[in-house]
């Protein structure tokens, strides 16, 4: 190799070096981006699962605070 050939490998070894090293915290940020949106969706998804056990353990007849409020939503419906 000559002493021009030598050079231009290099510039092209520090100009790849330097894009490696300007993309690899996009990268490390978008991975842990997608490991931080696979854990909410996971917490999510466990949250549903115990609120579907609670209400199917409780009784479906509503409390008489909900009855209460209910009744006069719809009053106000038909009075507006």
């Amino acid at each position: 190799m000559t002493g021009n050939q030598i050079q231009g490998l290099i510039g092209m070894t520090a100009t790849l070096a330097i894009l490696v090293l300007l993309v690899l915290p996009s990268v490390l940020g978008i991975l842990r981006d997608r490991r931080v949106d696979r854990q909410i969706r996971k917490a999510q998804e466990a949250r549903a699962d115990e609120e579907a056990q609670k209400s199917s353990s409780r009784s479906t007849v509503p409390s008489t605070a909900t009855w209460y409020a209910e009744g006069r939503r719809s009053k106000k419906l038909v009075s507006s």
